[in-house]
């Protein structure tokens, strides 16, 4: 708790709220159906961080075989990044530190599902591009904060991070009720998601 509060105090910058320039439209039904539940002290980057540390729990409980508490829970970390973005974007609350990091958890999540299921489920090629893209949004990510251009994720990312969530949680499914084309639905469906994100990392000027 003190190296936070030392990390805040030396980069206040990070962690000033900033106004949202844009409001998806499930901002304003995340915020009417579950935002108002969250306590005043729960704040977006509260929520990444919380995705950060979950992240290994996940990975450890698929990785012993688990997958049926598995999916629920990737499921449940995964909302995390929905609530943390609608949170941030409808109460005015975006900071450079959620606007950095936001993505790096998502990546951190789904890279961890990519290692764990989809290099061992699938062809070596599919998981490497889908990892090779992960890789992409993260070193546009910190190219961007080098350049102090700290650039908030686009619509397109948002797809590709739902498409990847659905994918992973299909070859779960497939894992727990052992129905073979589940897996050929994910494959597909990570297809597309390496799509979205090449127009992602294209719409931001890659």
């Amino acid at each position: 708790m003190k190296r936070i509060k030392l990390f805040t105090a030396k980069y206040p910058d990070l962690f000033t709220y900033m106004p949202a320039k844009n409001i998806f439209p499930h901002d304003q039904l995340v915020s009417k159906v579950f935002l108002r539940w969250l306590p005043t002290w729960v704040t977006p980057n509260r929520l990444t961080g919380l995705r950060i540390v979950l992240t290994p729990a996940v990975v450890l409980i698929i990785l012993f075989g688990h997958y049926i508490t598995g999916v629920v829970l990737f499921l449940l970390v995964a909302f995390t990044d929905v609530l943390d973005g609608s949170l941030a974007r409808t109460r005015d609350k975006i900071t450079k530190f959620g606007i950095l990091f936001d993505p790096l958890a998502d990546k951190l999540l789904v890279g961890s599902m990519v290692l764990i299921l989809v290099f061992r489920k699938f062809n070596f090629w599919l998981g490497f591009a889908v990892l090779g893209m992960e890789v992409a949004f993260v070193a546009s990510a910190l190219y961007s904060y080098k350049l102090k251009n700290v650039r908030m994720a686009n619509l397109w990312g948002k797809i590709k991070m739902f498409l990847q969530v659905v994918a992973v949680c299909l070859i779960l499914l497939a894992l727990v009720l052992n129905i073979s084309y589940l897996f050929t639905a994910a494959a597909w469906i990570f297809g597309l998601a390496i799509g979205f994100a090449v127009v992602s990392l294209f719409a931001h000027g890659i």
